[in-house]
């Protein structure tokens, strides 16, 4: 029996044990074209040591067993499965960043683009967090220099939910933040910096004006707005990722309580990439 893959999607949050290559996955889980269809993904290919998962799930009360579930699945992969699910929601949050070995970005078609592990943006050993904390002062907990100047941001957040946000905040200060606010954490999140641009047809350009308008005047003590709620991923266009074009440093960021790490666009754009649907 060759060794199964593990395969998670996002920002659906499902782990499948597989025994198809990546790119033949992808393109079995493709609705069609993205001429008429949205399926946007991104699969991370996770940790396999021996058929069980190379890693240990977080703790989540008890209420399934990940990693017999998992188990089960990996081998029933390897016995000649396609696919089987090991995990069928909210894998985001119960798997640890240090499981991903590769980030895959998929078009609605299934074409596939390999992102470039960036490392890290910044690593937590603070943890104290009040609602009243400035940006500088949250500069300050994560051991990194304030940026001389603060502009709102656009973050287009995938997991563990699809929204657009402006923030004052560098992408490892809104990792910390998001991780560790009172009453609206997130165990992990994911996310990229997007261009403000007018052609973003998701909500009316007076709602981006006053969310940035909101931040301005808020003297510093606010330091995120929410502009749109829900489906985001699909409609927003990759040329609008900063880090797409290598315009500026970006890509995709992911992070926990204990750090900030960074995906990268590759250098180059593969022709099939930029031409699929």
């Amino acid at each position: 029996m060759s060794e199964a893959k593990l395969i998670m999607t996002l920002p659906q949050g499902t782990i499948t044990a597989t025994s198809l290559s990546v790119v033949d996955f992808a393109r079995h889980r493709s609705p069609g074209s993205g001429k008429y269809f949205d399926g946007r993904a991104l699969h991370v290919d996770l940790s396999v040591r021996g058929g069980k998962p190379g890693f240990e799930y977080r703790e989540e009360g008890g209420w399934r067993d990940t990693k017999e579930d998992t188990v089960a699945a990996l081998a029933a992969a390897a016995a000649g499965r396609r696919t089987k699910t090991a995990l069928s929601n909210q894998a985001f949050s119960t798997t640890p960043l240090t499981a991903w070995e590769q980030l895959y970005l998929a078009k609605s078609c299934g074409e596939l683009l390999a992102m470039q592990d960036g490392g890290s943006v910044g690593l937590f050993s603070r943890h104290e967090c009040s609602e009243g904390m400035t940006a500088d002062e949250i500069a300050t907990a994560i051991g990194q220099r304030p940026p001389p100047q603060r502009i709102p941001r656009l973050y287009m957040t995938f997991c563990p939910i699809e929204m657009l946000a402006f923030s004052t905040l560098t992408p490892a200060e809104y990792v910390w933040y998001a991780t560790h606010r009172p009453g609206k954490v997130f165990r992990s999140v994911a996310f990229t910096e997007v261009h403000e641009d007018p052609g973003l047809r998701i909500a009316a350009l007076s709602v981006f004006e006053r969310g940035k308008q909101e931040l301005a005047e808020s003297g510093g003590k606010k330091k995120t707005k929410t502009v749109v709620f829900g489906d985001c991923f699909n409609r927003v266009p990759f040329n609008s990722w900063v880090g797409y074009d290598e315009d500026a440093p970006g890509g995709i960021y992911v992070g926990d309580r204990d750090g900030a790490f960074l995906w990268r666009f590759p250098k180059t754009i593969p022709r099939s990439w930029e031409r699929a649907y």
